[in-house]
């Protein structure tokens, strides 16, 4: 069995979302003789990280609501890398995706080193088709799902219908194809997201 760690690490200097600096990780070491200890300050999307309904809806649940069992599961990749500035129901409507299903997309993000303004997202009319098809939860190798959508339709058409949202993933030498994952949000409560270490196994469990 092979093991995939889909996670981004977590660094000062890292790429954040709109390369915005209060996005910026702090992490402060200190030593006191032979002890090392160091704090962290990040905000809960950093990185590799799971969306919870209360990030666009207000009075959406928080993340410790979201079932462990929905996070450490079999997934589907697929291979979206040769769509262009958005994924629409034309570009995934001809995949095997069925009722439950977690898909994760890998798209030209996963080249990107550095935060790109133009990430490929997932358009509202493809949101609208992932609700129809009742999935159990998607991921995207950016650090949104969306963008230049009034309103956030497409976090709000999956989040309304109980829909994961894992942003951030790092999809590069994952080949399409299905997986098991393992999803781990920290264990904090009420919040809008959490950061994750995402890992992705070749062999099916259970």
């Amino acid at each position: 069995m092979k093991v995939y760690d889909i996670t981004a690490p977590i660094y000062t200097g890292m790429p954040v979302y709109k390369n915005k600096p209060e996005k910026q990780p702090e992490i402060n070491t200190n030593t006191n003789g032979h002890v090392t200890e160091s704090r962290i300050s990040m905000d809960v999307h950093t990185g590799t990280h799971v969306d919870a309904p209360l990030h666009m809806i207000n009075d959406g649940d928080t993340i410790e609501t979201i079932d462990m069992q929905q996070l450490v599961r079999p997934v589907k990749v697929l291979d979206l890398t040769s769509v262009e500035e958005k994924i629409t129901k034309r570009d995934i409507e001809n995949h095997d995706i069925q009722e439950n299903d977690f898909l994760l997309f890998k798209t030209k993000n996963s080249r990107d080193t550095e935060f790109n303004f133009e990430f490929i997202y997932v358009a509202e009319d493809a949101a609208e088709y992932l609700k129809e098809k009742k999935i159990d939860g998607t991921g995207i190798d950016s650090l949104g799902i969306e963008r230049a959508q009034d309103g956030h339709p497409t976090h709000r058409a999956l989040m309304g219908s109980g829909i994961i949202i894992m942003e951030g993933l790092q999809l590069k030498d994952i080949e399409e194809g299905t997986y098991f994952m393992v999803a781990a949000p920290l264990k904090i409560q009420g919040t809008d997201a959490s950061p994750a270490r995402v890992i992705l196994m070749d062999e099916l469990i259970g």
